[in-house]
C-alpha cells in the first residue's frame, strides 16, 4: 500500500500561497509571492532531495499542475528537473482534458477521491502532494493523507491562502521528525494521531 505525503512550504501563520515566485499565484491580490526563496540553504536542499528519493509519483491539483508544467520542463541544469519529468504525475481536475502536456502526466477525472484511494492500494513508493491546497484539504477530509512534511518559514505574511483554512475539520497530528535549517526553517514531519 502506498502512502500519500503532503509536502508544503508554510509561513508561521500558515500561508502556503506562492512560495516560489512573485507571479506564482496572485489570487485575491496576493503580492508576497516568492517568500520562501530567501530561506533556501543546503540543509533544506538535502532534506527535499531525501524526500524526492522516496517519491514514486506526484499527485497535484489543477492549478499546481499547470504552474509546474509551465515551469519545470524548462529548468535545464536543475537536478530536480529530470526527476520531476520522469515521475508519474496524477492530476486531480474536473476542468482539464487530456492529453496533458507534461511527460508522464495522467488526468484523474470523475471521482478524484475514489481514484486516489485506488492509487493508495497499489504497491509502490510514496505519492507526494506538492502545493495543491484545495486537493490537500479534500484528501484530509476523506482520511487519505498519511503524512505531512511542512517547511515552516520564520515569517508572518498576514494574508494569503492557508494550508488549513478557517472552518477546516479539526484533527491531531503526531510529530515524527524535525530538522532546523541554517536560515531558521523548521522542517517538521507529522502523521495523523
Amino acid at each position: 500500500m502506498r502512502r500519500i505525503v503532503v509536502t508544503n512550504n508554510v509561513s508561521l501563520d500558515g500561508v502556503m500561497q506562492a512560495p516560489g515566485r512573485p507571479d506564482e499565484d496572485t489570487r485575491d491580490g496576493f503580492t508576497r509571492g516568492g517568500w520562501a526563496l530567501p530561506y533556501q540553504d543546503p540543509v533544506l536542499g538535502r532534506k527535499m532531495g531525501e524526500g524526492m528519493a522516496s517519491t514514486g509519483a506526484l499527485l497535484l491539483g489543477r492549478r499546481t499542475y499547470q504552474d509546474f508544467a509551465g515551469y519545470w520542463p524548462r529548468q535545464t541544469g536543475n537536478p530536480f528537473t529530470p526527476v520531476l519529468d520522469a515521475l508519474p504525475k496524477y492530476v486531480a481536475s474536473t476542468t482539464l482534458t487530456g492529453p496533458l502536456p507534461w511527460a508522464n502526466s495522467h488526468l484523474l477525472g470523475g471521482d478524484v477521491i475514489a481514484a486516489v484511494a485506488a492509487l493508495k492500494e497499489e504497491p509502490g513508493p510514496d505519492i507526494s502532494v506538492l502545493g495543491s491546497g484545495e486537493l490537500v484539504r479534500s484528501l484530509r477530509r476523506h482520511g487519505l493523507v498519511d503524512a505531512y512534511v511542512l517547511l515552516v518559514h520564520p515569517l508572518v505574511l498576514g494574508t494569503g491562502r492557508r494550508l488549513f483554512a478557517d472552518g477546516d475539520s479539526p484533527g491531531e497530528l503526531r510529530l515524527t521528525d524535525s530538522v532546523t535549517t541554517g536560515t531558521g526553517v523548521v522542517i517538521a514531519s507529522y502523521e495523523p494521531a
